[in-house]
């Protein structure tokens, strides 16, 4: 795990080389064991290391035997050493144990097309000297992040936003285009960032650069694509959960690959704990466990995942936060993450993390599961509303105005919130019965009410979702709805575990996302996935290794006590701080209609707390990278008495 960065130029500056250690500094998170640098007349290649496999010899930028191939690579490639062997037989020859060579060997040996041989998790741009040009890819999940900046003429890229915002040619400014799906969703889920010019390339792309008669062209290509199936392959459900057991046993062991201490991040919930189970194994050695939950107990899991720690036998750490802890570290995971913190739980992960970086230098974790086994009780209740809706739709139109009149006015907020979630409120698309239902901070026009800024009209909010909901149209709903959030909300997952674990100087590895297991379980029938509760198959294939309470037990998640402390007295410096004129969101939302919605918040009329958790990391964000106002986190330690103060003060690290 480490952290890549670099730019290639037809005109490099003089100080080009002073540039690029600059961008790799800004990083030093994700690699404080090394760095190092290449340059030669137009790219400049750095690389911040942390070791993890062949610990001596797996320096970066690496070449090939005769230094015409460089490569700096973030990631972990778990099948490199099967593929060693054809590429010693076909003449290529190795220095070192590092799988950074599996990239360099393959290239040379089979072109752009090697990408497609690698099982893991990865980004890595190589640079060809003689031809002049640069061959970039991202692994087909999305695990590891690829950021680039092109103007035509100059094209910068890096692990994460804040090495390229060190380049000369960038200045750091609102892409008012995204901001819209940002208020939304809570994230940008299109190849674009809330950086206007900056880009994410995209799951299971490459990119190549390449200089003909001395101008680059740019040209983004797809690798490796979700597989949907027409009909889902029908099978003995008892062979699918065998085979479900021993792929998943497979993928956790090629994920113990390491040459330094391994954990695990145990919520107590199936995810994590059927992976510790296996772990413990198949691993030699003592297995260590870590989580994390809040002083009001009520909102974590900790009482499950040391019931699984006990029961398992690992070696077991928890660590609790709180409401200063919480908000104190807010702006310093802002600025780890680059953009506005869509899920809470990223702060959480932050200390768990940290927990973990005292004892191991890898875990594993669940992520990835939801989305391939329905999951979240979203799916379910979806399918619940438009079997509905289909009912529902007999009724008269104002039958149904009259319906929606009545939910409107009832006097419990708790009851109201739950029949507008229905069908009884919704109408039969996608976007209002499900995006508008579970994914938006700003339902039903609510966006545009708030809005002074023509800005926040400019895209919109459901456009990327729905570019990949429209290409499924032949697919049953539940597989319609699991590969758009596959290509959305779960790229967005795994940003958050990437960048939170990488802060604390550690990486994380997600078994459930190996794309050898992802393609078994997009060929399973709805019925292996959703037969009424979600994940039937994981929870029969893992049923032998874990108590029926932890593999039938509601899922979770890791909810915050964020409604309860936007509530409290002792919040109301930071609802304040929203209205700051100085502000970024003073250029785009009317700030009388902002403070009556606080007010509505405060008095307990209305539940605006995924509003408020947006417009709080976007105006901290703001202050951060656009306003001009970072000197006000960025002098001395952070504390709470900071914030309320407005000057307020981030570590750099």
């Amino acid at each position: 795990m480490c952290g890549i960065t670099g730019f290639v130029s037809a005109r490099p500056g003089a100080d080009s080389l002073a540039v690029l250690r600059r961008m790799a500094d800004a990083i030093e998170h994700r690699g404080p064991d090394d760095s190092g640098y290449y340059h030669d007349d137009h790219a400049y290649l750095g690389h911040r290391r942390l070791s993890i496999v062949d610990l001596a010899a797996g320096h970066q930028p690496m070449s090939n035997e005769t230094d015409t191939l460089w490569v700096v690579y973030n990631g972990e490639i778990f099948n490199h050493a099967s593929l060693r062997p054809d590429l010693e037989r076909a003449g290529h020859r190795y220095r070192t144990r590092s799988d950074t060579e599996a990239i360099i060997h393959g290239y040379e040996e089979y072109g752009p097309a090697s990408v497609t041989r690698f099982n893991g998790m990865f980004a890595y741009a190589m640079w060809d000297r003689e031809k002049k040009t640069l061959f970039c890819a991202r692994d087909r999940h999305g695990i590891k992040p690829f950021y680039y900046w092109w103007d035509g003429t100059t094209f910068v890229f890096g692990s994460e936003i804040k090495a390229l915002l060190e380049h000369p040619a960038i200045r750091p400014s609102l892409n008012e285009a995204a901001l819209s799906e940002y208020l939304t969703f809570g994230y940008v889920s299109s190849d674009d960032s809330l950086f206007a010019g900056v880009k994410k390339l995209p799951p299971a792309h490459y990119l190549t650069l390449e200089c003909r008669e001395d101008r680059f062209h740019l040209r983004i290509g797809q690798y490796w694509e979700t597989p949907l199936f027409d009909k889902p392959e029908k099978g003995d459900p008892r062979e699918w959960i065998a085979e479900c057991r021993a792929r998943l046993e497979e993928c956790v062991q090629s994920r113990l690959m390491a040459d330094v201490p391994l954990g695990i991040f145990l919520s107590g919930g199936i995810d994590s704990s059927c992976i510790a189970a296996i772990m413990k194994r198949r691993f030699d050695g003592p297995v260590k466990t870590f989580s994390v939950g809040y002083q009001e107990a009520e909102f974590g899991e900790l009482t499950w995942a040391s019931q699984v720690a006990r029961l398992l036998g690992t070696e077991h750490h928890e660590v609790v936060i709180g409401f200063n802890e919480f908000f104190g570290a807010m702006p310093k995971m802002i600025w780890h993450e680059d953009e506005p913190i869509c899920f809470s739980s990223s702060i959480p992960l932050y200390f768990v993390s940290e927990l973990a970086a005292k004892h191991v230098k890898v875990v594993l974790t669940g992520e990835g599961s939801d989305e391939l086994f329905a999951g979240y009780e979203r799916y379910r209740y979806h399918l619940i509303n438009e079997r509905g809706s289909r009912l529902y739709d007999w009724m008269p139109g104002a039958a149904k105005s009259a319906v929606r009149g009545a939910v409107a006015a009832i006097p419990s907020l708790s009851m109201r919130r739950k029949l507008q979630h229905t069908f009884l409120c919704r109408t039969p698309d996608v976007e209002s019965m499900y995006l508008d239902n579970f994914y938006c901070g700003f339902p039903g026009g609510q966006l545009k009410d708030l809005a002074r800024s023509n800005a926040l009209g400019a895209s919109p909010p459901y456009d990327s979702y729905l570019r990949y909901w429209n290409t499924q149209p032949q697919q049953s709903m539940l597989s319609r709805l699991l590969f758009a959030d596959h290509k959305t909300y779960l790229v967005e997952l795994l940003m958050k575990q990437d960048q939170m674990s990488m802060a604390a100087s550690i990486e994380s590895r997600v078994p459930f996302l190996d794309h050898t297991f992802v393609e078994f379980a997009m060929r399973l029938p709805d019925s292996m996935k959703l037969p009424s509760k979600g994940k039937y198959i994981l929870k029969k294939a893992v049923e032998d290794l874990l108590p029926k309470e932890i593999v039938h037990r509601t899922k979770m998640g890791f909810p915050t006590p964020m409604r309860r402390w936007f509530s409290e007295k002792r919040c109301s410096f930071l609802l304040s701080y929203l209205c700051d004129r100085q502000g970024l969101l003073a250029n785009y939302l009317d700030l009388s209609k902002l403070g009556a919605l606080m007010d509505r918040h405060r008095q307990g009329t209305e539940d605006a707390t995924d509003r408020i958790w947006r417009l709080l990391n976007l105006q901290i964000w703001g202050d951060l990278f656009v306003t001009g106002r970072r000197v006000r986190w960025f002098d001395g330690e952070l504390s709470l008495d900071h914030v309320r103060q407005a000057t307020i003060a981030m570590p750099r690290g």
